[in-house]
């Protein structure tokens, strides 16, 4: 393991890139998943499962852990890894997402943001100084800055105006983070749908030499081309030697497209969540395992999976899980679509250390567009 924290990029397939994030608590390859733990869990999953199905990184939310059980608190019991008992690394967000998703519950000034607890309507203040605050007592190993995340479509001068603000608190976050060895603090590219803003972000956070760099206020309602096209205006800019993660993506498909375009890093809440929905993802692409189709079918998810619960348990089981709301349902369905997710950036690895990552890239897209087994 390294004592410092590095980035080096091992092979190349056109823009796409294979790498290796090295740190203290352990080596991300990359292109990487990071499943999402909100509250210091992986929803409805053991984390040495989660370990197991091949992550290398999880990531905890700011704003929630800031809530309850709240920064101080895990500090004293030992940090956030010592308290989930995950040793390897975690990525924190900032709150900066809480900024859009709870508009209603906070106020927005050039110091920071005042938030509403959606829990108790208790009032807690976020400067981009306290954000790198509690991500330091978490323990987190990538740091992000406080950002502005304005939801699409939106007025350009509201998009410029929440992107200059960011920038503003990237150099306040990179000094209040100062010097952490073995630790990292990422810099996040705004700018909406506008390329010249994004632009203009990617440029100036790149003058501040960060360890890395992410690009947010994406997948936050605009039609995918316009997120791809947004990459393609954006990775260029950044600096080559250094990780691009891009946040809150996505689908599989998008997870594809984008590390066609640069992109080393991914988090999103949609396999953990779809899986306590009922619906799987698989190489043949999404099943919705409420659907009656399934209700007599003693065929595994898929049956050359290596994760259990894609190929030792009947179709119609877990249907009966999911109707039922059983807890296992949830479970079960999670494990099989972080496995899948795994398996999926474990092949983009391989390809592109191959130079196979756009024939790679139409062989599994083709099976997707196959579609699910016939029912019986």
């Amino acid at each position: 393991m390294a004592e410092q924290f590095g980035f080096k990029v091992l092979a190349t397939d056109g823009k796409a890139r294979r790498g290796e994030v090295s740190m203290p608590r352990g080596t991300i390859r990359t292109p990487a998943f990071m499943p999402v733990g909100t509250a210091g869990t992986v929803k409805a999953m053991y984390l040495d499962q989660v370990r197991a199905l091949g992550s290398d990184i999880i990531l905890g939310n700011t704003y929630h852990l800031m809530l309850r059980p709240g920064a101080e608190r895990v500090a004293r019991l030992g940090g956030l890894h010592e308290f989930a008992r995950w040793p390897h690394p975690i990525l924190t967000d900032s709150g900066g997402f809480q900024v859009m998703s709870l508009a209603k519950l906070r106020k927005l000034n050039e110091n920071g943001v005042t938030f509403r607890s959606h829990i108790d309507g208790a009032a807690y203040e976020m400067s981009p100084e306290r954000s790198i605050e509690i991500q330091g007592l978490l323990g987190s190993d990538i740091q992000m800055q406080l950002d502005e995340c304005v939801a699409l479509p939106g007025e350009e001068k509201d998009i410029e105006r929440a992107m200059e603000l960011s920038l503003r608190w990237a150099e306040r976050c990179k000094t209040a983070f100062g010097d952490q060895p073995g630790r990292a603090m990422f810099g996040i590219v705004q700018g909406g749908d506008k390329r010249h803003l994004r632009v203009r972000s990617a440029q100036a956070l790149k003058a501040m030499e960060l360890k890395g760099y992410a690009v947010g206020g994406l997948a936050v309602g605009e039609p995918q081309a316009v997120m791809l096209d947004m990459l393609e205006a954006t990775c260029p800019e950044l600096p080559a030697d250094k990780p691009r993660y891009l946040m809150g993506v996505g689908t599989p498909d998008d997870i594809l497209k984008s590390v066609a375009r640069g992109i080393d890093m991914f988090d999103c809440v949609m396999p953990t969540r779809a899986g306590r929905h009922g619906l799987a993802y698989t190489r043949r692409g999404k099943v919705n395992l409420r659907n009656a189709r399934h209700a007599d079918d003693p065929r595994p998810l898929d049956e050359e999976s290596n994760c259990p619960a894609a190929r030792d348990y009947s179709r119609a089981y877990l249907h009966h899980l999911v109707r039922s709301q059983e807890a296992l349902g949830a479970m079960l369905l999670t494990w099989n679509n972080l496995a899948y997710y795994q398996s999926l950036m474990g092949q983009i690895r391989d390809a592109i250390e191959a130079g196979a990552f756009v024939e790679r890239a139409a062989l599994i897209s083709q099976e997707w567009a196959r579609g699910d087994i016939p029912a019986l």
